[in-house]
């Protein structure tokens, strides 16, 4: 498949606020209580696009994945209940969804080996991220890519597991 990871456009917004409202049906319907709270929403993308952390995967030009990536910037891991790997810089991921009729390829994983990459050529060699405790095909795809569970965050009032990743230097 000819996949793309790239920045969205603004005028992509519509079509990624699909897909994220597809992920919050899926989580509902998974009976999960992660994103039941009217978030995320279409500001909340929009932001993401503006501040240049919405990004998109992409088949064949066709929108099929979001996530949002920012570095060094989330202030509800400075309140970490446990200990991080690492205090040096890092990339935090949010906001990860996959398009229906895209589910069980695998799509999720590649989004987190994509956002590895955007790290490692920054020199940034830290991946933290965090997930409902009930989001459990997300918590095994951390497990599966190698991520540490450091310990608990809190988020709009609810306790989320959070995870690094430590990234090794390119030779």
């Amino acid at each position: 498949m000819n996949y793309n990871f790239r920045k969205a456009n603004l005028s992509e917004a519509a079509a990624i606020w699909t897909i994220l409202q597809q992920a919050i049906i899926r989580r509902k319907n998974d009976g999960s209580q992660q994103w039941q709270d009217g978030y995320p929403n279409l500001e909340v993308v929009k932001k993401d696009i503006q501040k240049e952390a919405g990004y998109v995967l992409t088949e064949n030009e066709v929108i099929i994945g979001y996530a949002s990536i920012v570095f060094n910037d989330e202030p509800a891991y400075a309140d970490l209940v446990g200990k991080w790997l690492t205090n040096n810089e890092f990339v935090v991921l949010h906001r990860l969804a996959i398009a229906e009729g895209h589910l069980g390829k695998g799509l999720a994983k590649k989004i987190l080996l994509f956002t590895e990459e955007i790290a490692l050529q920054k020199n940034i060699f830290s991946i933290k991220v965090d997930t409902n405790f009930d989001n459990f095909a997300m918590l095994a795809i951390f497990e599966k890519l190698g991520y540490v569970y450091c310990g608990e965050v809190e988020f709009r009032g609810g306790k989320r597991k959070a995870f690094e990743k430590v990234l090794k230097k390119m030779v």
